[in-house]
């Protein structure tokens, strides 16, 4: 009773954080990028609770099971995105407002605004389905109330925190659930590096990086996938358009990037530990751990996974917004992203009802948006001339080739589909850069 207790009393906790917060927002600048005052702390506990959300820390741990110490590279692929990013982030603070369909709108027109304004949206709702997949997993794994149960309560929570106070509650509980998410991760490591528990894990080697299970072709489409979201990605340029300074948003993802790595040694340790031990890790916890670090990692666990969530429905709801109303800081508009946080929230829960695998809802999802957004993106902020009357067509080219990959590849055509998503770039690219017409105007 004293965990449920603890979970109850951080869901209330989190809610008058939004109250609070509802109450100092003045402007809509002040919902949606917290005023663009932020600081290096903010935006780096800001950044970091959001990369570590449920797909990131129960993702690892889930893939780290099936495939052992080769999950390390799902976080150092993201760390290698953000050290990637750290030189193209002063271009992403200088020419970005609000939102990532803003910035390719600077750069190529209306339409490619409008597309990326109706696809990324719609394919993030398979992230903030992932969020509370990750939530529904910790609470279930309670054994008070069903799966179903706890994903409806998650989601709920989530709507409510999000709607109230926008980007001004979420940087003022982001940074604290950084630290509750590395003090979790510090209580169970404690316990299962003592030495009576050695015998259940095998040491890493530098041979165990690849496997039967994952391969050089499996990091390559990692890498494509979902690195490159940590540089080219709506969620990391929310907190990197909140910074006050481009000095300031530069060093947070320096710091956020060099964090990741001995996280990932941490989690992906707890998933084969787990693994050998041959339970869940919530249920492995609970057996493992005295009841006050039990608290705090389950604690820890739903900061992950609220920290992400919340930016992903925000963010989502923002760009819909914007679609529709044609400027955020309109009032109706600002009215009309609490209505979208409420429905796209209620469909990530119907999501997560039928889809239970956080990783499989998350890499779709990225899948997606990796092969439509990142090469135009990116060819923007470097300045890169390209055929500019064509991006439209590489958007959703590069997008569908990918996402059909990734589905063979769930089907079991695993060759055929990681070709396709390696295809959708060079597709991407070659729609992009190719002058097939030199009269076509460029950028």
């Amino acid at each position: 009773m004293q965990v449920e207790f603890t979970i109850i009393a951080y869901f209330l906790f989190i809610i008058g954080i939004g109250v609070y917060s509802a109450f100092r927002i003045k402007q809509p600048g002040d919902y949606y990028v917290a005023g663009k005052k932020a600081g290096m702390w903010q935006v780096s506990g800001s950044l970091l609770a959001t990369i570590l959300g449920g797909s990131a820390v129960l993702g690892t741990i889930e893939l780290s099971q099936k495939i052992g110490w080769a999950a390390l590279w799902f976080l150092f692929s993201a760390a290698l995105g953000l050290f990637i990013l750290v030189p193209i982030s002063k271009y992403v603070r200088r020419f970005g407002h609000f939102t990532l369909p803003e910035l390719l709108g600077r750069f190529y027109g209306k339409k490619a605004e409008i597309i990326a304004s109706i696809i990324i949206p719609l394919a993030w709702l398979g992230i903030v389905a992932a969020q509370i997949i990750a939530a529904a997993k910790i609470l279930s794994g309670l054994n008070t109330i069903g799966y179903q149960q706890a994903a409806l309560i998650s989601g709920v929570v989530f709507i409510v925190y999000t709607l109230l106070g926008g980007q001004l509650s979420i940087l003022k509980t982001d940074a604290l659930q950084s630290l509750l998410i590395l003090a979790g991760l510090v209580a169970i490591l404690m316990f299962t590096t003592h030495p009576q528990h050695e015998q259940y894990i095998e040491p890493l080697q530098l041979n165990h990086l690849f496997n039967d299970s994952f391969g050089w072709i499996d990091l390559l489409i990692l890498l494509i996938t979902y690195s490159v979201t940590f540089i080219v990605g709506p969620d990391i340029y929310s907190r990197v358009f909140c910074a006050k300074d481009e000095r300031t948003a530069s060093r947070s993802v320096i710091l956020v990037a060099a964090i990741l790595i001995p996280v990932s040694f941490g989690l992906t340790y707890l998933g084969v530990y787990s693994k050998a031990s041959g339970e869940g890790i919530v249920a492995f916890a609970e057996h493992l751990l005295p009841a006050w670090a039990y608290g705090l990692f389950l604690a820890a666990l739903l900061s992950a996974v609220m920290s992400s969530a919340d930016t992903t429905l925000l963010t989502s709801s923002m760009i819909m917004s914007e679609l529709i109303t044609g400027d955020l800081e309109k009032k109706q508009a600002l009215r009309l992203t609490r209505f979208l946080i409420v429905g796209l929230g209620i469909l990530g829960i119907v999501i997560a009802l039928f889809v239970t695998s956080i990783i499989q809802s998350l890499l779709l999802a990225l899948t997606f948006f990796s092969g439509a957004f990142v090469v135009p993106t990116l060819a923007g902020l470097l300045r890169l001339s390209v055929n500019k009357k064509r991006v439209v067509m590489a958007i959703l080219s590069g997008g569908l080739m990918a996402l059909s990959g990734k589905i063979l590849f769930l089907a079991g055509y695993e060759n055929t589909g990681n070709l396709l998503i390696i295809a959708s770039y060079i597709i991407n690219s070659l729609i992009l850069f190719y002058p097939f017409n030199r009269n076509l105007e460029a950028v």
